[in-house]
Order: C-alpha cells, then sequence, then structure tokens
C-alpha cells in the first residue's frame, strides 16, 4: 500500500494506484468465482462482516514514511520522493540506513488488547495485518530469514511479546474478530527475489528468471514456505491477504502490454519476465491446513482473488460480487507523524456508501515506533462505534436494494431475504422525505433507528411521501436510517 501525506505527493498517490493494483474499473470487470462452494460460503459470511480494519506496520514507522517503497529504486519521482531526507545522497547508503532500521526497532507501548477493543468499540468485525510488507522485514517468527522482529538484532526481541503476529491475531480473536493476514509476494530483501549478484532495478526480480530458474524456484519455496508458516503456527487464519499483483504468471505479451502501459517505453520495459509463484498448489497448500481459508491474490484476475479490493477509492456503482474499498483512516497507510486524519463523517457517510453498494470497508491505522495508536484514531473509533450502536442493524448481514441510491443523499440496503428495508438519509431533510425508488403496502410500518416512534407516510403518483419530526434529529449524528418492515 502506498499514499503520501502532503499535495505535491497526490500525484504519487495516483500513479502507485495504477502502477501496482491496476485501475479499478478494470478489476471490476475481472471477477472468477472460486469453483469450491465451501468457500463460495465463506465469501457470504464475510460480506455480513461490513467493516474492518486494516494496519501496516513496520520498522519504516521509526521515519514516519510511506511504507517500504522509498528503498525502491525506480527513477519514477515517486519513488525517491518517499525517501526519509536527510539519510544518504546515494541508494546504496540509503538502503543500508533503511534496512538497519531493525536495530533500533523496539515498540515498548505494544498492546495489542487495546487495539482490538477499541476496533471492537467501532463495530469492526474482522482485522488483517501487515506479516510482511514489500520490504522483506517479517512481523512474525520465521525461520526462513534472520530480517524480523523476533531476531536478536532487533531490541524488540527480548520483550517476552515479541512475535507480534501471534499476539495480535490471539488479542483480535478473543474479541471474535475474524483474523487476516497481510503478506507481500515481493521481497525485497530476500537474495533470491533481488539477488545481490546484481543491482535491483526496479519492483521486480533484479534477474533473468529464464536464465536463472533455479533462482526463482529458491524464491517460490521461500514464498510458500513463510505463507505456510503462517497458516500452520498461528492458529486459524480467516483471509490470506497478498499484495504485489505485478509477481504474477503471466504470459509474454501481458508482461510487455502492462510494462509498456506503465512505464511508457522507459528502461524497465526491455526485460519483462513472467514472475510465477505457482498460485494454485499455494492454495492447495494452505488449505489442506485451513480448509475455509479466503484468499485474495489482490489484482491477478483469477481463482485466487476471492474477492476484489479496490484501494482508495469506492466504486462508482453497485457491484454483483463480493469486493472491499481499502482505505486510509488518514493520509497515509503507515505511521506519519502529526498526520490528518478523516473527519468521523466522513468515514461513517464512505461506510453506507460502500455498504450500499454491496461491498465491505477495511479501513487502515497505522501504529507509530512505539507501538501506540494517535489519540486522533482512537477518537475517531469510540465515535464511529457510537454511530454503530444506534445504527448497526442496517449495516451487518445487509445486501444490496434493487437500486443502491436515490438522489445524492439517499441509500439503500435489504435484509438478506428481502423483507426489511433501510434508508439512508446522509443529510436531515425538512419535514418530510420524498421516495421514487421505493413502494409500500398497507402493511408497511417505518421508524427510525435509535427511536421506538412510527413514522407517518402516504403515497402520492409515483412516490411516497414520510413524515420526520424534527425532533428525530438528535437520535444519532452524520446519517439516519429509516427501517421499513411489512
Amino acid at each position: 500500500m502506498k499514499t503520501f501525506k502532503y499535495f505535491n505527493q497526490l500525484i504519487v498517490t495516483t500513479t502507485l494506484c495504477v502502477l501496482c493494483f491496476g485501475r479499478v474499473s478494470a478489476q471490476q470487470n475481472q471477477y472468477f468465482p472460486d469453483p469450491d462452494t465451501a468457500i463460495q460460503r465463506r465469501l457470504e459470511e464475510w460480506r455480513d462482516l461490513k467493516f474492518g480494519l486494516l494496519m501496516h506496520w513496520g520498522t519504516y514507522s521509526q521515519w514516519g514514511i510511506v511504507e517500504s517503497w522509498s528503498i525502491c529504486p525506480e527513477d519514477l519521482g515517486w519513488a525517491t520522493g518517499a525517501r526519509k531526507p536527510g539519510i544518504a545522497d546515494n541508494y546504496a547508503d540509503y538502503l543500508t540506513a533503511y534496512q538497519n532500521l531493525q536495530t533500533t526497532f523496539n515498540p515498548t507501548k505494544f498492546n495489542p488488547e487495546k487495539w482490538a477493543a477499541a476496533a471492537k468499540e467501532a463495530g469492526m468485525k474482522y482485522m488483517v495485518f501487515t506479516t510482511k510488507h514489500h520490504d522483506g522485514f517479517c512481523m512474525f517468527d520465521t525461520k526462513y530469514t534472520d530480517y524480523k522482529i523476533t531476531s536478536s538484532k532487533t531490541p524488540f526481541s527480548a520483550d517476552p511479546r515479541s512475535n507480534v503476529t501471534k499476539e495480535i491475531f490471539n488479542a483480535f480473536r478473543n474479541q471474535d474478530f475474524w483474523v487476516g493476514a497481510y503478506f507481500s509476494k515481493p521481497d525485497w530483501h530476500s537474495d533470491y527475489y533481488w539477488w545481490k549478484k546484481f543491482p535491483p532495478a526496479d519492483r521486480n526480480a533484479n534477474y533473468s528468471i529464464n536464465r536463472y530458474p533455479e533462482q526463482w524456484e529458491r524464491f517460490k519455496d521461500f514464498t510458500h514456505g513463510q505463507i505456510n508458516e503462517l497458516v500452520s503456527d498461528y492458529g486459524k487464519l480467516d483471509i490470506l491477504w497478498l499484495d504485489g499483483g505485478w509477481v504474477r504468471r503471466k504470459t509474454d505479451d501481458e508482461v510487455k502490454e502492462q510494462l509498456s502501459e506503465v512505464y511508457e517505453g522507459s528502461r524497465f520495459a526491455r526485460n519483462p519476465q513472467s514472475q510465477d509463484l505457482d498460485m494454485p498448489r499455494l492454495v492447495k497448500e494452505v488449505r489442506a491446513k485451513q480448509p475455509k481459508l479466503i484468499v485474495v491474490d489482490r489484482a491477478v484476475p483469477g481463482e485466487q482473488q476471492n474477492y476484489l479490493t479496490p484501494e482508495q477509492e469506492i466504486p462508482k456503482e453497485g457491484l454483483p460480487y463480493p469486493w472491499e474499498t481499502c482505505m486510509t483512516m488518514a493520509t497515509s497507510w503507515s505511521y506519519v507523524p502529526n498526520d490528518t486524519y478523516k473527519p468521523c463523517e466522513e468515514i461513517i457517510k464512505k461506510l453506507v456508501d460502500i455498504i450500499s453498494k454491496g461491498g465491505n470497508y477495511l479501513l487502515n491505522i497505522g501504529p507509530g515506533p512505539d507501538g501506540e495508536l494517535d489519540p486522533d484514531a482512537y477518537a475517531r473509533l469510540k465515535e464511529i462505534g457510537a454511530w454503530i450502536k444506534v445504527n448497526g442493524e442496517a449495516i451487518y448481514g445487509s445486501r444490496m436494494y434493487k437500486v443502491y441510491k436515490e438522489g445524492d443523499s439517499i441509500r439503500y440496503t435489504q435484509s438478506k431475504d428481502g423483507k426489511t428495508k433501510y434508508i439512508f438519509l446522509l443529510s436531515f431533510p425538512g419535514e418530510t422525505v420524498s421516495l421514487s425508488e421505493i413502494s409500500f403496502s398497507k402493511h408497511t410500518t417505518l421508524r427510525m433507528l435509535g427511536s421506538n416512534q412510527k413514522l407517518k407516510w402516504a403515497s402520492q403518483a409515483n412516490k411516497v411521501e414520510i413524515q420526520l419530526p424534527a425532533s428525530l434529529k438528535s437520535v444519532t449524528n452524520y446519517v439516519w436510517v429509516i427501517k421499513v418492515t411489512e
């Protein structure tokens, strides 16, 4: 993931979304259902959850910069623009300094139970944690590398809770969350991916896979081994969330087309190659251990992408298949000092817009170098939770109505059996609200969530008019919900 704080980096953010994960519209048209009916049922259960927490955390939090991307050597502006100022003038020294962050990482305020309690209070139902990002630093106790939080090189390894992935998963499971493991397919620290025999030129493997197939086989074994550790040693996992969609099996024509589009004929397109990790075999391996595991091979069309993940944006229309918007609560995926957090009203309205279109909302917060969340993040979670306590029945387990909206300020959802409808008012209207996309029978009853008062309504031509007493404005904040039952 990759978003930057300052305005002059806005173009960087947009570029990264296109380069790394493909355009959202392209993803929307490429969904291939998993043929396993057990996984299809599991996805329906996941769709009921609606609201989740994503957490980007690693050694990079000490510098308060974007995760991983500052060590990517591509000469595209956004990579060099992500670097911590004043560290080094040349790439080799910068990379060394970045990797040495391992030797100072000591998040002594790490308290995953506090995180889980705050997320539960906010009404979140599932979580995804970055066990390893592209830089290759492992936030779990892997046997495949010493570049990890439990290494003796890392000060926090002396803490009895140094295997933070295990601690985080346990803390959230104890609060009845579904647990997901984010895992980066590329690994910029592994000698099997960025081989020290050659300098890295971009985000891809820095050697010819066709010329050195044995080196790529070692990387495949390395990757399969680490993922199998996660599904074997960390309890029940619900989601395997794989990032780095450029690491995928491609035909030569697909590679050339993709790189030509991304780099516009630059030198990075000169040696396109497929980076096949044998995802069908990997999924078979992990589901032998975790049979109901949802696998999300992000931005790679195929059966191993069980749901789609538009990043930092919400589709313009409702989508007929499983999807979630992953989005930052602040401006960056990773911790940035004094970052600006979205207002609670904006977050709630985005949640409503997403669920009305049939999606889930995965909201990201980046812990700081000490292991704490920003006070603003805790405040937002608490305020969201207050709204959810009143209106949650219209959120969880809901599905798209025949239309997702009416005008700019009305959204709809319905229960899975279609017997109950919910009308979301993104602003409180005057004394009445007029609707043309919904019809009522003589048995229809209406009430606003948070109140037991029945609402009066009347049919007029092709519309219904609902009376809304001004006193109901105080039952909640930001978005008001009318429950429609027959």
